[in-house]
């Protein structure tokens, strides 16, 4: 059985003067599931985030979402369609507690009722591991914390498609692992995810699909297998790691 499809990208370009950053790029991706897309540094990865979730506007292409298009929805009204976002670099209330954190996640981005918040917000406190630290202030926590309630802030709008900004990166690999777990338990809850990501244990053992971007197109799609076994992949991706 095919599963449907919650979100179709269609030839979405994007320049910044002469510097085209994303270049006809089309991809869909199936409900419930979870896309990797990797790259080398400049391939225009977070530029077609910034483009789903509407912090940029395209130059022309299509953003269509449980089958409507929502190319210029703005963030908010696209947040609470369902689609939530990490960024690489956490961005929490840095003076407010995690708890408090997720709080304003679930009320102003999710628009739900402060009884409602507050229970979800429990749940989503035990999902993430972060159930000790609720009372902590945010801006006094370790990257790893930091990292885990970057996914909880988003996962606090109650969202159905949650875009995943290299929440990986700079952790250990025992902390990778966790990430890793959080991942799979969101999914199960019937999130589905799009994952950008430099650290490949994650690509290899996170997605069911991945795609590879360079110099703003679709390069290649696969399962993470064939994905790596590609010798243009190692060539555009792998190798350029290599030499950085």
């Amino acid at each position: 059985m095919t599963m449907q499809n919650i979100l179709e990208v269609s030839n979405l370009c994007k320049s910044f003067g002469k510097v085209t950053a994303v270049l006809d790029l089309s991809f869909k991706v199936a409900s419930g599931e979870i896309l990797g897309i990797i790259g080398p540094n400049g391939a225009g990865k977070t530029t077609a985030f910034n483009l789903i979730t509407g912090e940029i506007r395209p130059d022309r292409g299509k953003v269509i979402f449980r089958g409507k298009d929502v190319t210029f929805d703005p963030v908010y009204q696209k947040c609470r369609h369902g689609i939530a976002r990490t960024y690489q670099i956490p961005r929490p209330f840095f003076n407010m507690t995690v708890f408090e954190n997720l709080l304003v996640g679930s009320v102003y981005g999710g628009g739900k009722t402060l009884r409602l918040s507050k229970w979800k917000c429990e749940e989503i406190l035990e999902k993430t591991g972060l159930n000790s630290k609720r009372n902590h202030i945010a801006g006094n926590l370790p990257l790893f914390d930091r990292k885990r309630l970057e996914l909880a802030r988003a996962l606090s709008t109650d969202p159905t498609l949650l875009l995943v900004d290299e929440v990986a990166g700079g952790l250990v690999e025992n902390e990778v692992e966790e990430i890793l777990k959080i991942i799979h338990a969101v999914r199960k809850d019937g999130v589905t995810i799009l994952w950008v990501e430099h650290i490949i244990i994650a690509m290899q053992r996170g997605p069911d699909r991945l795609m590879v971007m360079n110099f703003g197109q679709k390069l290649f799609s696969g399962n993470p297998e064939e994905t790596f076994s590609s010798e243009e992949v190692h060539r555009v991706y792998l190798g350029s790691e290599e030499e950085n």
